[in-house]
């Protein structure tokens, strides 16, 4: 997901998808213990996701704070 597809997200579209991808890491967690995870890549990709969300939206709320 890029900045263009997480800009058109409504505030309650990024909760969500930040919850989403946060239970992702777990699961991802979870079968690396349990079995071998073929692409590991998807860890540093879905935390750099929700690093450009949160990001995201602590700049609505600046924006919102500002005006």
């Amino acid at each position: 997901m890029d900045m263009r597809e997480i800009r058109k997200l409504g505030t309650d579209e990024i909760d969500i998808e930040v919850g989403r991808l946060r239970r992702r890491l777990f699961d991802l967690r979870s079968q690396q213990v349990t079995e071998k995870i073929q692409q590991t890549t998807q860890f540093g990709e879905a935390k750099k996701t929700i690093a450009r969300l949160l990001t995201e939206k602590r700049a609505r709320e600046m924006a919102a704070a500002a005006e």
